[in-house]
C-alpha cells in the first residue's frame, strides 16, 4: 500500500458521502475534498464519469488507487489508519461481524429501503437479494439492541456508515424509528467528529447554494 496516507475524497454535502466525511473526521485523515455539486449534476459530467462510471459519491483516490462503492471506501480508509482502531484486523474476533455489516448495508439494507420507498415489489423472497424488507429491518434492530455501537462496545468504521445512513433513513420515515435505533442515533450524533463533519458540510452546502 502507498505509504503516503493523504487521500482525496470525492464528496457532496447532503448525500450518501456524509458518513465518509464523518469517518475522515474520526480518523483525522490527511485529505483534500473534491466537491461535486449534485444540484448542477457535476457527478454526471464526463470528467467524473471517466473515473467513476456510476456517477456516485463517496469515492476516494489514494495515489494511483481509485476506490468507489461505500463499503469499499470505508474499509479502505479505515485500514489506512490502523492505529485508530476503527477497522478490526484479520484475526480480531470482531472482524467477521464488521465485514458482514459493511457488506449488508449495500447488498441488503439500501436495496430494501429503496424498493419500499418506491413501492416496488421485491419479488419472491427466495430470489430477492435481501429476502424481505421486514427481515432486513428486524436484523438491523436486533443488532443495535445490545449497544452501544453496531458491534458492541467498540466504535468502528461500520458505525460511521450506519449512523449516517440510519439518520437519513429514519428522517425520511423509510424505516421505523424504534427505541434501539433512536438511542443509537443519539449516541452517534453526540460524537465530536460527527458534529464537526456535519458543521463543515452545512457550511459547504451553503457555499454551493450561494454559487447557484
Amino acid at each position: 500500500m502507498n505509504q503516503d496516507r493523504h487521500i482525496t475524497l470525492f464528496h457532496a454535502p447532503n448525500s450518501r458521502s456524509a458518513g465518509a466525511r464523518i469517518l475522515v473526521e474520526e480518523l483525522q485523515a490527511e485529505h483534500d475534498l473534491h466537491v461535486l455539486n449534485l444540484k448542477t449534476r457535476q457527478q454526471r459530467e464526463p470528467a467524473y464519469l471517466a473515473i467513476n462510471p456510476m456517477g456516485k459519491v463517496p469515492a476516494l483516490r489514494h495515489g494511483q488507487t481509485f476506490v468507489s462503492e461505500q463499503a469499499a471506501v470505508y474499509m479502505y480508509l479505515a485500514e489506512l489508519y490502523p492505529e485508530r482502531g476503527l477497522s478490526p484486523a484479520p484475526g480480531d474476533p470482531l472482524r467477521g461481524a464488521y465485514l458482514r455489516w459493511m457488506v449488508f448495508y449495500g447488498s441488503c439494507f439500501e436495496p430494501a429501503i429503496v424498493d419500499r420507498a418506491m413501492n416496488r415489489d421485491a419479488g419472491n423472497e427466495s430470489t430477492s437479494p435481501y429476502g424481505s424488507y421486514e427481515a432486513v429491518v428486524n436484523a438491523v434492530e436486533q443488532q443495535l439492541q445490545p449497544g452501544p455501537w453496531l458491534l458492541g462496545e467498540r466504535f468502528t468504521a461500520a458505525d460511521a456508515l450506519w449512523g449516517s445512513a440510519l439518520g437519513w433513513v429514519t428522517g425520511f420515515k423509510l424505516m421505523p424509528a424504534s427505541p434501539a435505533v433512536l438511542a443509537y442515533l443519539e449516541r452517534f450524533q453526540a460524537r465530536p467528529a460527527v458534529r464537526r463533519a456535519q458543521a463543515l458540510d452545512a457550511e459547504l452546502a451553503n457555499s454551493l447554494d450561494s454559487q447557484a
